[in-house]
């Protein structure tokens, strides 16, 4: 975009120095040649040039980067410079209006230029051709309101130009009014054009926006993988820049990073719509075709107080659905405190769904485990000891005892017959645990089965 910023700026200079060449050429004649038309053509060119410099200060104000005063950047600055360089033709073209109305009504005599206004008027002619083809080709490559303000200009340079020549081969024929009938219809068109150009830049600075492009948007982000619903979708123009807000609706259980690539896929998709667009995604939750599972685990895990939960599930009988889960609550707290707790679990699923008639929440302690431990060794035979008493234990592999402070954190590999149900094993390793546990207080045990 500041490439295209740049280039605009370099269109703009060129045309500057074109249109002042038209000026000195036609000031410096129209004197020489005593020709007043081609001397209000002259201060018309200066007057131009005087708008050009206001269209290539704004194109290259528009280049600044964002700053902290102007997040989205400054390309507004350049639909204000076309707002005003149509604002000038307006002003240009009612003041041919009135000379035009008021030369005609008038009877007195004028000059007859010579040869010499002929030639600067030709040479204006060149200038104004010129001009066009350079402003042409360049809002064809590169747009923008400056230039579309300056082209507006250079086509009115060429209609002024043209009844300059026109007024003179009259004048030089006998014909009196020729040449002021000609101005007046083209200020009438200049006006047509001015105000249209105003409508349109000053559309633009209050951020109107097309509804089929905002319509095409919403199309492109609903037809997103992952994405369930679009919600509200905010577009701004800036220079040549469009900024888009969008909102979607996500599954709630989606991971964040799920989500984070789906909002990047959603981006990559308009800026293949809108190539000069910069989009921002925000995404909602949405629990439309989500497990039930998933969405007691939010419910649940919501409520203060709740460290873990875990082991949800849930079935129907004769129309009616039950939900069981295991809630994880701190190992010091009261059993008055948990069952509050459980009871407000209770309430909330209730609340947001309330299909489910039964609910039971079996509480369970939670052992906060520090990152830093230190490796504690002198309990292993200890641990040892209290596994040869189990008969279903096959072999012992590793044993790994942790502490901090007065934790201790035991992970055991065990070994089992492997012709063993996995219920049967379940078993087992929580009898286990419930021994270890009793010798060791303050103890957490894990054991990883292993088929023997």
């Amino acid at each position: 975009m500041h490439d295209v910023l740049v280039r605009r700026t370099g269109v703009l200079k060129i045309s500057l120095a074109a249109i002042l060449s038209a000026f000195v050429v036609e000031f410096v004649f129209g004197i020489v040649a005593n020709s007043l038309a081609l001397l209000t053509d002259s201060i018309h060119a200066l007057l131009d040039s005087v708008v050009t410099v206001v269209l290539l200060l704004a194109a290259r104000y528009a280049i600044k980067p964002p700053d902290a005063e102007h997040t989205y950047g400054h390309g507004k600055v350049e639909s204000l410079g076309g707002m005003i360089g149509g604002i000038a033709i307006f002003l240009i073209a009612v003041f041919f209006i009135y000379e035009s109305v008021t030369r005609i009504q008038s009877s007195e005599p004028f000059l007859v230029p010579g040869i010499f206004a002929l030639g600067a008027a030709f040479y204006t002619i060149g200038v104004d051709i010129f001009r066009i083809i350079l402003l042409k080709r360049s809002i064809s490559k590169i747009g923008g309101s400056t230039l579309k303000a300056d082209f507006y200009h250079a086509f009115m340079d060429l209609g002024s130009t043209l009844v300059v020549i026109v007024g003179i081969v009259l004048a030089n024929i006998g014909v009196h009014d020729a040449d002021f009938a000609a101005a007046l219809v083209l200020g009438i068109l200049l006006c047509g054009l001015s105000i249209k150009l105003v409508w349109r830049t000053a559309q633009e600075l209050t951020d109107i926006i097309s509804p089929e492009l905002v319509r095409q948007v919403r199309g492109t982000v609903v037809s997103t993988d992952g994405v369930q619903d679009v919600g509200q979708v905010l577009m701004r123009r800036s220079g040549d820049s469009i900024f888009a807000d969008v909102t979607v609706s996500l599954r709630a259980d989606v991971s964040f990073e799920r989500a984070h690539e789906i909002s990047s896929k959603v981006e990559d998709n308009i800026k293949k719509l809108l190539p000069n667009s910069e989009t921002t995604v925000h995404f909602e939750p949405s629990w439309r075709d989500v497990p039930i599972d998933s969405k007691i685990f939010e419910i649940a895990s919501g409520v203060k107080g709740v460290s873990n939960v875990h082991n949800i599930s849930h079935h129907t009988t004769k129309g009616a659905r039950f939900v069981s889960l295991h809630v994880m609550v701190d190992r010091n707290m009261r059993l008055e405190d948990a069952h509050k707790l459980s009871d407000q679990i209770e309430e909330r699923i209730h609340q947001q769904e309330p299909g489910i008639q039964g609910i039971t929440i079996h509480l369970e302690p939670h052992i906060e485990i520090p990152r830093d431990l230190t490796e504690y060794k002198t309990s292993d035979e200890k641990v040892m000891a209290l596994l040869r008493e189990h008969k279903g234990v096959r072999k012992v592999g590793r044993i790994v005892t942790l502490k901090f402070d007065d934790l201790l954190k035991i992970d055991i590999d065990c070994s089992f017959d492997k012709d063993l149900p996995i219920e049967r094993v379940h078993d087992l390793t929580s009898q286990i645990e419930q021994d270890v546990r009793n010798h060791f207080k303050n103890s957490v045990i894990t054991i990883h089965p292993e088929p023997f």
